[in-house]
């Protein structure tokens, strides 16, 4: 096997001075400046060009060149020069008092007194004069210009040209590199002092008032599922066509930081993608598709990790990692719960008893538990390590109206970040929030509900017709069923989506509506929710994921 050797390329301490001289002189930290040149004996001897500089020099601009000399490292002698032919120059502009303090009081005249006292005296005898002689100021029949022209070519090598900002501009490009690449998140925040993106801190919980922009798919094709990682970097949808797509949930664009959807070269199911599910630490994500089928991704690659095909003889209707990301939990329309080993890729236990479509399964906050929703009506608790029945129960209200007799569908029971706690979303007006025996603690029922009784009556209703769509048919009720439930970054809001494009509101505390919001115009499929921030991900089978913020 042969391995490629690694070229690295050394950077000189000096260069990354440099850079940092500049921006001190780019930002007029000048004494800052002169400090590091000092303690460093680097200096930095740029201007911004040399051809100018050279032009203020023949020119006799003195004053201007002067100030950049001040801010150079110049060999004496050069130094000498220069100061010699100022001083000459100011005489014959009878500057005379300038002309005394430039050669009396600054240091490369002094040092012109000390190692050529002949030069030093010439000035003195050229300053005493009452009149200006060039033939004597200008000895050996060298004129003013040529002596112009020596020092500029003297000074003119001494100086270097670089465009401005160099270390703005190379930590733009490492951070551009880096994003490139998928090392960055694209539009966040980048602590470049520590080297990592800040930690995303929760918002403060608000209801989302406003559609601030729209994922939108190609004719004829919609997102089955959505979701957001726990990391809060990605937006995934999973849609009909079998594909499964990484967005930025800020601009609504797809994510052509990832290397692979630039080249689009997408992550992919060979039927309609039904579920999604992340990893803690946000770098793996398993889907799961209408012909049975899981895949397991690694986020950053693109790269498919491992297969299960099939997992389920019916479509995969969730997926989630356990805790430790080493296993995947999935649930089906063929009845039963199985638990995958990632490193094995075989089933490691499976969870039967439920008597129709399972439709969410997810772990318990400590991860000892495995609970279950189905459209038999019941959750079931299961122990995670014997896959045994824990317990069975149908939600309900407290006052002995068991929702599940009534054959009413559950769609998903999440874990509410509180122990022995989950939210429970039904296919009927209320979705609970219970303890994990399933005593009620809270309802939350919809606003577009007349009345508790109303509800009742048409619950019973339904119980003797048998079917969900029985309840709502010919009874005159105006109620709207949930169809999915989620959490507000703090979990101080609980939202509810009804099956009229709305979603409720409600203080997670009290079960009381804060607010009603039509978020589509068009048919709504489901929801999902930012981590940290107040952001609502509804998707349509119209084609649309409508992202909506406090």
């Amino acid at each position: 096997m042969s391995s490629a050797s690694t070229n690295t390329m050394e950077i000189e301490s000096s260069d990354v001075i440099r850079l940092v001289q500049q921006f001190l002189k780019e930002n007029n930290l000048l004494r800052t400046l002169a400090t590091l040149q000092e303690e460093t004996t680097v200096a930095l001897n740029t201007v911004e060009s040399v051809e100018a500089f050279s032009s203020e020099i023949l020119q006799g601009h003195w004053d201007t060149v002067l100030r950049i000399v001040s801010q150079l490292k110049i060999p004496e002698k050069k130094l000498m020069d220069l100061y010699e032919q100022v001083v000459i120059e100011l005489v014959e502009l009878r500057e005379i008092g300038t002309a005394r303090t430039l050669l009396r009081q600054t240091n490369p005249t002094q040092l012109l007194r000390d190692q050529f006292p002949d030069r030093y005296l010439h000035l003195e005898h050229v300053l005493s004069r009452s009149q200006f002689d060039p033939k004597e100021a200008y000895p050996n029949g060298v004129s003013k210009e040529k002596r112009r022209q020596i020092i500029a070519q003297a000074l003119a090598s001494e100086v270097t040209v670089v465009a401005p900002s160099r270390l703005m501009t190379l930590l733009g490009q490492a951070l551009k590199f880096q994003e490139q690449q998928g090392m960055l998140p694209p539009d966040s925040a980048y602590d470049l002092f520590r080297g990592t993106v800040p930690v995303v801190q929760a918002e403060t919980d608000d209801v989302p008032s406003k559609c601030y922009n729209t994922i939108k798919f190609p004719k004829k094709q919609h997102a089955e599922c959505v979701s957001f990682s726990p990391n809060g970097q990605y937006l995934v949808t999973g849609s009909a066509d079998g594909f499964i797509e990484i967005w930025n949930y800020l601009t609504a664009k797809l994510r052509k930081d990832l290397k692979y959807q630039a080249e689009d070269n997408l992550m992919a199911m060979e039927s309609a993608v039904l579920s999604l599910g992340f990893s803690k630490d946000s770098e793996m994500l398993a889907s799961g598709a209408q012909d049975g089928k899981i895949k397991v991704w690694k986020i950053q690659t693109g790269q498919c990790l491992r297969r299960y095909s099939p997992a389920h003889q019916g479509g995969v209707t969730s997926v989630c990692f356990s805790p430790d990301g080493t296993q995947i939990l999935s649930a089906s329309f063929d009845l039963v719960v199985r638990l995958h080993g990632l490193k094995s890729g075989k089933m490691l236990r499976e969870f039967r008893g439920h008597t129709s479509f399972v439709n969410h399964a997810s772990f318990s906050l400590d991860g000892t538990q495995v609970i279950t929703s189905s459209s038999d009506g019941t959750i079931k608790i299961w122990d995670y390590k014997t896959a045994g029945c824990i317990r069975s129960f149908s939600p309900h209200d407290g006052t002995g109206t068991m929702a599940g007799a009534a054959g009413l569908t559950v769609n998903s029971s999440i874990p509410f970040p509180k122990p022995n706690q989950i939210l429970v979303c039904m296919r009927s007006p209320t979705a609970y929030l219970l303890t994990m025996e399933g005593a009620p603690i809270r309802k939350f029922t919809s606003p577009e509900s007349l009345t508790e009784g109303a509800v009742k009556d048409a619950t019973a209703a339904a119980a003797a017709a048998g079917t969900d769509s029985a309840r709502k048919e010919g009874l005159g009720v105006p109620l709207t069923d949930y169809m999915a439930v989620a959490l507000s970054p703090q979990a101080e809001i609980v939202y509810c989506l009804a099956e009229n494009s709305q979603v409720h509101c409600f203080y997670s505390d009290t079960g009381k509506v804060i607010k009603s919001i039509p978020v589509a115009d068009s048919e709504v499929i489901g929801m999902a929710s930012h981590p940290f921030s107040n952001v609502l991900a509804i998707y349509t089978v119209d084609g649309r994921v409508l992202l909506w913020k406090a």
